[in-house]
């Protein structure tokens, strides 16, 4: 125990210190993760090269035609949202000089006139920082294509380079090791898998409830649902919260409200229903221990941390598993 938190600590530094190269690292076994059971299943058929190379068009082909059906459906409702947007805006003063907030009108457009004035006399910070988020979508561009880079290497060849990085140990501890290397990977593959099976099953839920209560831009605000449902327990409030925003300029309040109620719904939905059923394969860790990894990790290391939190405890602790029994199973696809 002493020796994995001696070394969890040493990891820890190192990650910090090159946080870039880890979170490419870390995006290469995500994908690793996912494409590896597709590419096994056409390996039955094709040689390896040629099945990791398919299974890598079929996810590119995917991904590209969800994003270019998200893209034609934000863009046909864009021109009647517009105008349903700025009449949303001004039954929403209407509402609110009303009973039971009586704000009064000079409120609203002293607010708006802050707001000018803000952007205004602060004109070149804003540039500056649009300038300096450009930079880092390069480095973002840089860090995902060395995780894609590194992806195809563990899906093609993972079971060679855990050989190799487990024959470089003391011959005495390999066995050892390398069962906590395989508990690992089956710890961290499991997450993945059931992570992706939650983030869309909560996104098909708040896509229906959207076009349901005619919600402009439901499929993409679906996405952002899918997308946010990766960082555990803030992620999807986050995501409701923008829905409910939308709805409110759109629909109105009540409309907003009943899209605030999702929130609680959804929230009960996956913490009672979907992380037990989906989750029961993987490594089971207790709702408090999720809670403080979260939170732990976002004061580590901002909003990467938070993503990585949850997959870096189950995985340790499947390691401190394996490592008490003194045993593994084989190398999860």
């Amino acid at each position: 125990m002493l020796l994995l938190g001696t070394l969890a600590y040493v990891a820890f530094r190192l990650v910090a210190r090159f946080q870039p190269v880890a979170i490419a690292v870390f995006l290469g076994l995500v994908v690793a993760a996912v494409l590896r059971p597709v590419a096994k299943r056409l390996q039955r058929v094709l040689p390896r090269s040629l099945a990791v190379v398919c299974a890598y068009l079929l996810c590119l082909l995917l991904v590209a035609g969800g994003f270019a059906v998200t893209g034609l459906l934000a863009a046909g409702e864009s021109g009647h949202v517009t105008a349903q947007f700025d009449t949303g805006i001004e039954r929403v003063k209407v509402w609110l000089e009303g009973a039971p907030f009586h704000v009064r009108p000079s409120a609203l457009t002293d607010l708006q006139h802050k707001v000018s004035s803000f952007v205004s006399a602060h004109r070149s910070t804003l540039i500056q920082n649009a300038l300096s988020g450009a930079s880092q979508v390069v480095e973002a561009l840089t860090v995902a294509a060395l995780g894609l880079f590194c992806s195809v290497f563990f899906v093609h060849s993972g079971e060679r380079m855990w050989a190799w990085t487990r024959d470089q140990l003391p011959e005495g501890g390999r066995e050892r090791w390398d069962a906590a290397g395989r508990a690992a990977w089956r710890a961290f593959a499991g997450y993945i898998r059931g992570i992706i099976l939650v983030a869309a099953t909560n996104a098909i839920l708040v896509g229906i409830a959207l076009f349901l209560l005619r919600v402009p831009f439901a499929v993409p605000l679906a996405v952002l649902e899918f997308l946010a449902a990766f960082v555990p327990l803030i992620g999807s409030p986050f995501a409701l919260a923008v829905a409910s925003v939308v709805a409110l300029a759109a629909r109105g309040p009540v409309t907003a409200l009943i899209v605030l109620a999702l929130i609680v719904v959804i929230g009960q939905i996956e913490g009672h229903l979907l992380h037990p059923l989906i989750m029961s394969w993987a490594v089971s860790l207790h709702p408090v221990v999720v809670a403080i990894s979260v939170i732990t990790g976002t004061i580590a290391l901002g909003f990467v941390g938070a993503v990585v939190a949850v997959p870096a405890v189950s995985v340790a602790w499947a390691v401190i598993q394996s490592v008490r029994r003194g045993g593994g199973d084989s190398l999860p696809s």
